[in-house]
């Protein structure tokens, strides 16, 4: 068996520590680069002992430079780097012959208004964003196949696409209703220092932020609009929870006249009949943090409110493995032939 030959571009991060647990059990890659600016000439084991005598333990580190990757051999690289920098390795990358995972927002956002208006900043290769696929498998799997650039999709996008996108396309809500309240562990911030991410800052507390416009709206309202064939505009919270990993989304809308409890879990149901990673926990079910980290699953819960005519969805994922690292090996899997949950189960 021919070997995938992968490097993880800004590994020093939880998502790319992630990334190196999942490949390292993962039976059709090699992991052939690691890279951090700050951590090149130590090896895995020396910086995450947790990896001491697991395979690829001995790889080192190496500064973050296009060419040495490319130099590396590597067939496929996932760039775990925080948004904005992705922009000035994913072009000679793909140059390379490389085929492209990027865990940042750099090429999630089709319109480079859009991305601009949101990241405060001109997107700086917007004519890669023709060629990006945005990478939720349940989604866009067959794209994925044949693409060269996945752009993976947010944490919190995750948990909130994955049960709307089927209701939407059933034309089974009223798109202008739709209101989530999302909770995530702080490891959802990534390594940053700053004073609102300390153990004291966080711990015993709970508190909401980026209200009322997170950067995430813009690609789940993208993409919930594509679901919609219409433009769609959500009320979105995100909050802060004193855990270290998972999310957990509570999402409301108003069901169109006529519409119960059946038809939402008939939809629910033939989206996701078979697929390896969404668990569905029906209408009298919960959606758990415990029973989902550490996994690649997510799972979906609903409630029909027949007082208010409303829908009650919930879901629950880990925010560095379905909503980052995870569903980045999902899509490594697709482009590169390989069974989709290799590495996963």
């Amino acid at each position: 068996m021919n070997l995938v030959k992968v490097a993880v571009v800004g590994a020093s991060g939880y998502s790319g520590q992630e990334l190196i647990r999942i490949l390292m059990r993962h039976p059709g890659v090699d992991l052939v680069c690691v890279t951090s600016r700050q951590l090149a000439g130590k090896s895995i084991a020396e910086v995450y002992p947790r990896f001491q005598h697991h395979r690829f333990a001995e790889v080192q580190f190496t500064a973050s430079d296009a060419a040495a990757v490319i130099g590396s051999g590597a067939q496929v690289a996932f760039l775990a780097l925080p948004h904005g920098l992705a922009h000035e390795y994913a072009r000679p990358l793909i140059e390379g012959g490389l085929k492209v995972i990027d865990l940042s927002a750099d090429f999630r956002i089709h319109d480079p208004a859009v991305f601009q208006e949101f990241y405060g900043e001109a997107h700086r290769a917007p004519e890669l964003l023709s060629q990006s696929v945005y990478g939720l498998p349940e989604v866009y799997r067959e794209q994925i196949r044949g693409t060269n650039l996945v752009a993976s999709a947010g944490c919190y996008p995750t948990s909130i696409l994955l049960p709307l996108i089927p209701l939407l396309r059933a034309k089974l809500l009223d798109p202008a209703s739709i209101a989530v309240a999302s909770m995530s562990g702080v490891s959802g911030a990534g390594k940053k220092v700053a004073p609102e991410y300390l153990y004291c800052e966080c711990n015993e507390s709970a508190r909401a932020y980026g209200v009322p416009k997170h950067r995430h709206l813009s690609e789940i309202e993208q993409e919930l609009s594509l679901a919609a064939g219409m433009p769609v505009v959500i009320s979105f919270t995100p909050h802060l929870i004193p855990v270290n990993r998972g999310i957990v989304s509570t999402i409301y809308a108003s069901l169109l006249p006529g519409i119960g409890e059946a038809e939402i879990t008939t939809a629910l149901e033939a989206a996701y009949r078979g697929e390896p990673f969404v668990r569905l926990q029906g209408a009298a079910g919960s959606a758990d943090i415990k029973n989902v980290a550490g996994t690649n699953y997510i799972d979906i819960a609903w409630r029909h409110d027949p007082r208010t005519r409303r829908v009650v969805l919930m879901s629950a994922e880990d925010n560095v493995v379905k909503g980052a690292s995870g569903q980045a090996v999902q899509s490594l899997n697709l482009m590169c032939g390989l069974p989709e949950t290799e590495g996963l189960l």
